[in-house]
């Protein structure tokens, strides 16, 4: 009998090898069926590139978003305090330094004393954003000294899988020091969050918002109005959280997703790159294998300038990228789709009347409605690719709001197969 046993366990070890041989021929099989398809976003900073690779990540791989939740919890918060702080400065500065006798009709004499309460109780707040800041950049500061957080591509998993900040620095260096800061920020907005309510809810903040003597950045008004549930003990951010965020990533990031277009499968390399003047030199050595560029084109920014140089207007400067984008000849059979964005923001800055010929004076009497508005940005960007595009392939243009899930997840998909047709197309010329 002992030979039957022997026998028999031998045979399953053989059936569980030759099983296993056959799954490793399998995947060998897929890999060599799955093709790599390299897709850059380009665009000005703060244009929307990162939340774009956001729901990309959504749409192919949300379980990778799921599992980064906790890391994206700090940034939630340098956030909110930058919003705070930024409130108090500009408050600060109407009150005083810009205050005049014709600022007399809307500032009321108790506003300056209410908000000098408010700014005494919130100073243990605003006092760490600084510290919160370097200690999620791991140290780094940028040329120029401008504030903010500044990551490395990858920090995500640097984070998730160590659970605590900081991040790998600039230059390779890291620090196993807990997140303190972090710790401590989270703590002074559980105590302090209707004070944060309160400076928000306050008729001066409301005023000079309308006024447009009060700028604030993009995601600002959504983490505000949400304070009490991100000071939550158990806070953890929710997708619109992740997709409002505001973070500077260093250098050229690198995203790959396995998608199956018409029961074919891909590996989907996506190339997020700066977009400040300063890393756009990066962009280049990407260029030559690329099978397509999304360009994205914050459209809502006819009455912004670039924060390099104050003179530059940032749709300007869009067009400008896009030219030299488009005559670049290592794109001559790369396709190209356009992303005329935050188109949301555009329709709340002409719905309270902000005039697009103030800013861009080519713009003349034409009628200052969105359709019209949208219109003739659009043709201006068609007609750059028309005059100096090499590119073989046809102009793909949508216009985006990226923190409409919804609809952005159907233009992915539409991106998706116009892309993989094209890249089709030109491998059956090559």
């Amino acid at each position: 009998m002992p030979g039957v046993v022997e026998n028999e366990q031998a045979r399953r070890s053989k059936a569980i090898d030759d099983e296993i041989k056959r799954e490793r021929e399998q995947i060998k099989k897929k890999q060599k069926q799955r093709k790599e398809v390299k897709v850059m976003l380009l665009g000005q900073a703060e244009s929307g590139k990162s939340t774009l690779q956001k729901q990309f990540q959504l749409y192919h791989a949300s379980q990778t978003l799921d599992r980064e939740r906790p890391s994206w919890r700090p940034i939630v918060y340098f956030n909110t305090i930058k919003a705070v702080r930024t409130i108090l400065d500009e408050l600060d500065w109407d009150f005083t330094t810009h205050a005049s006798q014709e600022d007399e009709a809307y500032i009321d004499s108790d506003w300056p004393a209410q908000i000098s309460r408010i700014r005494h109780k919130l100073l243990p707040l605003v006092s760490i954003e600084d510290s919160l800041a370097s200690e999620l950049s791991g140290g780094v500061t940028v040329a120029g000294g401008r504030s903010g957080v500044f990551v490395r591509a990858g920090w995500q998993s640097v984070v998730t899988a160590t659970g605590s900040w900081p991040v790998t620095n600039l230059y390779g260096g890291s620090s196993s020091s807990p997140d303190i800061v972090a710790n401590m920020a989270a703590r002074l907005l559980s105590e302090l969050q209707y004070d944060v309510d309160e400076l928000w809810q306050h008729l001066a903040v409301k005023t000079l918002l309308r006024m447009r003597r009060l700028r604030l950045e993009e995601s600002a008004a959504f983490f505000l109005d949400e304070i009490h549930r991100i000071a939550e003990p158990d806070y953890l951010p929710t997708t619109d959280d992740i997709l409002h965020v505001r973070l500077q990533t260093l250098g050229v990031t690198e995203h790959s997703f396995d998608i199956n277009v018409g029961g074919n499968h891909y590996s989907w390399i996506l190339y997020d790159v700066g977009g400040a003047r300063g890393q756009r030199h990066a962009w280049v050595p990407y260029f030559d294998d690329a099978a397509a560029i999304i360009f994205l084109a914050p459209i809502s920014a006819f009455d912004q300038y670039l924060d390099e140089d104050p003179r530059t207007n940032r749709i300007d400067d869009s067009l400008q990228l896009f030219t030299n984008t488009c005559s670049n000849k290592l794109l001559k059979n790369t396709s190209m789709v356009l992303m005329l964005n935050k188109t949301d923001l555009l329709k709340k800055k002409l719905q309270a009347g902000v005039m697009v010929k103030k800013y861009i004076t080519s713009y003349g009497e034409r009628e200052n409605r969105y359709e019209d508005v949208a219109e003739y940005f659009r043709a201006h960007f068609a007609q750059v690719h028309k005059r100096k595009g090499v590119q073989k392939q046809e102009l793909y243009t949508h216009f985006t709001t990226m923190l409409d899930i919804r609809a952005t997840q159907k233009i992915i998909i539409d991106i998706n197969e116009a892309i993989i047709k094209s890249y089709l197309g030109q491998s059956m010329l090559t």
